[in-house]
């Protein structure tokens, strides 16, 4: 690449992280969804919970603090819907709707590890989430 296109490559991904806000995430959560292959739950279970993590963030005005990316497989493969929280590094299992609206209520604003669904990661803390 040639220094022209990386300036404009860089301009344009600036503009990118700018329009997206991604500055201000503080947390980003990965979920196991719409699999190719469902192993670790159904598909149909998988899409509910992706649906209801995407409306619950835009209901709770986290959209532009907390990013969503769906995963065709986090290869866990058992006891899913798996979910990750990033940068907490703390991987959930069984995450269906009312799972999530654990981890939302409890974790990511309250700030506390949700213990009985967390397998993995320092499951003892976690920063609470600052809202406005």
């Amino acid at each position: 690449m040639n220094p022209s296109n990386i300036q404009n490559l860089q301009e344009s991904l600036q503009a990118r992280v700018t329009k997206l806000g991604i500055d201000q995430i503080h947390r980003h959560l990965f979920l196991c969804a719409d699999q190719t292959k469902p192993i670790c739950c159904s598909k149909a279970i998988s899409i509910d919970s992706w649906n209801y993590l995407k409306s619950r963030l835009q209901e709770l005005n986290l959209e532009t603090q907390i990013f969503r990316t769906k995963a065709n497989c986090l290869r866990v493969c058992e006891h899913g819907p798996i979910l990750v929280v990033y940068p907490d590094r703390i991987w959930y299992h069984s995450v269906t709707i009312p799972v999530i609206e654990r981890i939302l209520q409890e974790h990511i604003i309250g700030g506390q590890v949700v213990q009985e669904f967390a397998f993995w990661g320092d499951t003892s803390t976690s920063k609470t989430l600052e809202i406005f």
